[in-house]
C-alpha cells in the first residue's frame, strides 16, 4: 500500500512543470508611438509638417514661373482659378478694365481666351536638390510662357508670380527655422548638460548668461543685431547671419530644461557606477545622461521650430532680416504693410496662410510629442 501511494505521488505534476505565462512587454519608444497616434491633432500636424518639408525639397519643381522674373504688363493680377473641361485643365485669359468706382486699371478674366494648363511642363531651368539640372515643373501652360499667363495666387507690384514666390519663400523660411533649431539644439544641450552636471561656478556663469539674454527685450535686440549686419553683404551671408542671430537667442529655453533634467539624474546609481569605472565627465554627460533626455529634447525642439519661423518672418517683415532680392515669407508679407494694399489687393496676404499652417502644425506636433514622451501620462 505504501508503494502505491508513493508511486501516485511521484506521478503528480510538480509546480516546476506548469507552463509559465509570458506577459507582453512594450519598449519605451513603442509606448511613445502609441500615445502619439492617439493624439489626432498631433498626427494631423505631423502630416502637415511632412508636406511642408516636401515643398522645401521640391520647391523649384512645384513653382510654375521664375520667381524673379518681372513683367510690368502683368502687375497686380488677381488670382486665376483653374477650370476643368473635356479638353483638360485651363485658365481664362486676361484683359484690362478700368473700375467705375475707383477708376483703377484692373485685370478681369477674358472668357473668350482659354490657356491650357499641362502637367510636368517645361519652364525655367533649375537644379533639382541642387544637383540635377532640369526644367520640368509640376504645372505649366501650353503655347505661352507661364510668367505671362498663369497666376494662381495673383502677381505682385512688379508682375512676379506670387504662387511661385510663396513656394520659394516656404523653402527659405523653413530652412532658416530648421538650421536655427539645430544650432540652438547643440548650444542648449551642451551648455545645459555642463551646467546641470558640474553645478557650482560653471552653473552660475551659464545661468547668468541665460538670464541676461532673456532679460533683453526682443525687438530692440533684433534691431541692434540687424544694424550690425553691413548693408553690402550678399543674400547668402545675410541668410547665415540671421540663422546665427536667431540661434543665439533661442537656445536658452532648451538649455534650462536640459539642465533641470540632468540635475535630477546626476545622483543616480548608474552615474556613480560610470564614474567609478573611470568614465570622463564628457562621456557621462553625452553618453549616459543626455540620451535619457532624448524624448524631452525632441518635444522641446519641435515646439521651438515655430518660434524660429516667427522670428525670421518678423525680422524680415520689419526690414531687419532678409531683404529683396531674397525671398522669404517675411519679405513677401512686408509688401502688404499698407492698408491700401490690403483693401485693393488682398491676395498679397496669401503668404500668411502657409505661415499660419506651419506654426499650428509644429505646435500640434510638439504638444503630441510632449504628451507622448511623458512617462506619467
Amino acid at each position: 500500500m505504501f508503494e502505491v501511494i508513493v508511486g501516485n505521488l511521484a506521478t503528480e505534476a510538480t509546480p516546476a512543470a506548469l507552463p509559465v505565462e509570458r506577459l507582453p512587454v512594450s519598449s519605451h519608444w513603442t509606448l511613445i508611438r502609441r500615445r502619439f497616434l492617439r493624439h489626432r491633432l498631433a498626427v494631423a500636424g505631423a502630416i502637415a509638417v511632412v508636406l511642408l518639408y516636401g515643398v522645401v525639397l521640391f520647391a523649384d519643381f512645384l513653382a510654375c514661373s521664375n520667381p524673379y522674373a518681372t513683367n510690368a504688363q502683368r502687375a497686380l493680377v488677381p488670382p486665376q482659378p483653374i477650370h476643368f473641361s473635356l479638353d483638360g485643365l485651363y485658365v481664362n485669359g486676361l484683359a484690362r478694365s478700368r473700375s467705375p468706382e475707383t477708376l483703377v486699371l484692373a485685370f478681369v478674366p477674358d472668357f473668350r481666351v482659354k490657356v491650357r494648363v499641362v502637367l510636368f511642363a517645361h519652364g525655367y531651368p533649375y537644379r533639382l536638390f541642387g544637383i540635377l539640372p532640369t526644367d520640368r515643373h509640376l504645372i505649366g501652360t501650353a503655347g505661352a510662357p507661364a510668367e505671362k499667363t498663369l497666376f494662381l495666387f495673383g502677381s505682385d507690384t512688379l508682375g512676379r508670380d506670387l504662387y511661385s514666390r510663396t513656394v520659394i519663400a516656404i523653402r527659405t523660411s523653413l530652412t532658416i527655422g530648421l538650421l536655427a533649431v539645430l544650432v540652438s539644439l547643440v548650444l542648449g544641450v551642451a551648455l545645459g548638460g555642463l551646467s546641470g552636471y558640474y553645478g557650482g561656478r560653471i552653473d552660475a556663469v551659464i545661468q547668468r548668461i541665460i538670464e541676461i539674454l532673456r532679460a533683453i527685450p526682443t525687438i530692440p535686440l533684433w534691431m541692434s543685431l540687424a544694424i550690425a549686419i553691413p548693408a553690402g553683404w550678399g543674400v547668402t551671408v545675410v541668410y547665415l547671419a540671421i540663422t546665427v542671430i536667431i540661434s543665439l537667442i533661442g537656445w536658452t529655453d532648451l538649455g534650462r530644461e536640459v539642465r533641470g533634467r540632468i540635475m535630477a539624474l546626476r545622483h543616480e546609481d548608474f552615474v556613480l557606477a560610470a564614474e567609478l569605472c573611470g568614465a570622463r565627465p564628457r562621456r557621462v554627460i553625452f553618453v549616459h545622461l543626455v540620451p535619457l533626455c532624448t524624448s524631452h529634447i525632441i518635444a522641446a525642439t519641435t515646439l521651438a521650430l515655430p518660434a524660429m519661423i516667427v522670428s525670421e518672418t518678423a525680422l524680415s517683415f520689419l526690414g531687419l532680416g532678409l531683404r529683396p532680392p531674397a525671398i522669404s515669407l517675411g519679405v513677401l508679407l512686408s509688401s502688404a504693410q499698407s492698408i491700401q494694399s490690403i483693401a485693393l489687393y488682398p491676395w498679397m496676404l496669401l503668404p500668411a496662410v502657409p505661415t499660419a499652417i506651419a506654426i499650428l502644425a509644429f505646435n500640434f506636433l510638439g504638444d503630441g510629442l510632449r504628451d507622448a514622451a511623458d512617462p506619467h501620462a
